[in-house]
């Protein structure tokens, strides 16, 4: 199976439904710096993802799945 675009990788789906379950447990925290923290360590997982998958290369895609990992 080909992929065109990240969107079609699962683990990339899979870390957007992660992200929105992040965001709603954290949503009444107070502790901001904590969930600011938080929330941009969950996001970072799409973005390595999409990052990954625009380079083109199997051994960059690796690499950045591993980061996002």
């Amino acid at each position: 199976m080909k992929i065109d675009k990240f969107e079609d990788i699962i683990a990339w789906q899979k870390a957007g439904v992660l992200t929105m379950e992040i965001f709603n447990m954290f949503r009444n925290n107070r502790d901001y710096s904590f969930k600011d923290q938080i929330q941009r360590a969950v996001i970072s997982i799409m973005n390595n993802i999409a990052e990954g998958f625009e380079r083109r290369t199997d051994k960059e895609f690796r690499n950045f799945l591993y980061i996002a990992k």
